[in-house]
Order: structure tokens, then sequence, then C-alpha cells
């Protein structure tokens, strides 16, 4: 797949599945700037990937004053996207009798509202036949405890890329949803303890819920992103993709 002078936005690029697609398509020719609130961070993916044709900028998806001056920052700049990749998100394990109001907004504001409205402001600014992809989970649809708000935001970016769909189609701008499931990203562990991230690991390796009995990787969510992004799926829109191992299967 090639992406060269292409132009990427990522947001919550700096670590896991955003890092991984940042890296992904900057081998693959493009120019890419990734976003995150935290700054070293930032540095730190900058310093790995160690490329002149990644940009980044420190921006809170949580923010809509951030969102409103990544808009301008992008405006500035005077070249149009062609891929904008909606990643950040966060997760909080609780159960609906023991979740806070402050965590129920937290997921919501990032996941959901973040999202929505840097889809609106970036809107201006993406290339006629540009790409846009999001990510969701594969929580979105399943029933797993623990999991209610968390699912409950991504069964509404699910929604929302839907919609998008239908409304950008008119300018061949083509939106589209990954749905990830177990993979091995810092988002695991900030949700657990390490000893449940390694008894929930463990689990899924055994096949309790993977049929392929492994964990996912980034790299491998990055592919996806590039297959969703690049001229191979011109025809597809309005999909999500699962990235789960076959989880799906057992529901």
């Amino acid at each position: 797949m090639n992406f060269n002078d292409k132009n990427i936005l990522i947001t919550g690029g700096s670590t896991g599945i955003g890092f991984a697609t940042a890296q992904a398509f900057i081998n693959a020719g493009a120019y890419v700037t990734i976003t995150g609130k935290n700054e070293a961070n930032l540095m730190n993916a900058a310093r790995e990937i160690n490329d002149s044709k990644l940009n980044t900028l420190v921006s809170d998806t949580a923010s809509l004053e951030d969102i409103d001056v990544l808009a301008e920052i992008i405006s500035k700049k005077g070249k149009k996207i062609d891929v904008l990749f909606l990643n950040a998100g966060v997760s909080k394990f609780a159960s609906i009798e023991t979740t806070s109001v402050a965590d129920f907004d937290l997921q919501f504001n990032i996941n959901v509202r973040g999202l929505f409205f840097t889809l609106q402001k970036m809107i201006p600014y993406l290339q006629e036949g540009a790409s846009v992809v999001f990510t969701s989970s594969a929580t979105s649809t399943g029933s797993y405890s623990q999991l209610s708000t968390y699912s409950a935001t991504k069964s509404a970016v699910d929604t929302i890329a839907r919609i998008a769909a239908t409304e950008l189609a008119d300018r061949n701008i083509r939106v589209n949803v990954i749905s990830p499931g177990p993979i091995d990203t810092p988002i695991l562990g900030k949700a657990m303890s390490k000893q449940e991230a390694k008894a929930t690991q463990d689990f899924y390796k055994t096949g309790g819920m993977i049929p392929l009995k492994k964990i996912g990787t980034t790299e491998e969510v990055a592919n996806a992103v590039l297959f969703l992004s690049a001229d191979n799926s011109s025809f597809i829109t309005g999909a999500s993709l699962s990235i789960d191992g076959g989880v799906a299967l057992r529901r």
C-alpha cells in the first residue's frame, strides 16, 4: 500500500494502536501528524519513530478548546487531510453499580464528544476522496461485565461512523470502523492491575475467549487501518472490520 506524500492525522497517536499506525503510514511514505494530551509520550513517540515526516501536537480530545486549536493549526498548514484516523479513547473498568459520574463523563467526553467534534471540525479540511477511520471496539456489540460505559461509548462511535459515511459520500469520502478485540496496548494496563491484566491475557491465550488463542498486536490493527485507508478498499464505506482473533464467533 502506497501513501507517498499523503497527509495523515491521527488522534491518540503517541502510544498503542495510534503509534503503530503512525509508524506504518510513515513506512508507506506518508506525512503523519499525531496528537495526544501527554507531551512526554509524544516526545517518546517522535524519538522512537525518528522521521522528519512525523509531526506531533499536544491536544486533548476531551477539550473542545483544544479541538478548535487543532482545526486552526490544520487550516494554517494549507494541506488537505487524506486520512483521518480518530483513535483517541479511554476505558475504565467498573460495574454499573460502582461507576462514578467522573469516570462516566471522562469516557463519553473523550470517546464520543471529542471524537464527534474532532470529525466535525476536520470535515472542511478533508481531501475529496479522503478516508476516515474510527476506532471502536469488540465490546460495542457485546455484553461484557465491568464495561457498560465503555461499551456504550463505542456503540455510539459505530452509529456516528455509519451516519458520517452517508453524509460524506457525496464528496467520495469513505468512513469505516475498526473494532479491535483484545490487543496488547497500554490501555489494557491502565484499566486493570498488573495481576488482572496478566490473568486476562492468560485466559485469552488458552482459547477461553479467542479462537486463535493469542492477544492481537498493535501492528496487526495498524495493517487493517492502512487497508481501509488505501485505494485497495475504494468501494468500502460504512463498514466495521473486526480485528479480534475470532472473539465474535464466541458470542
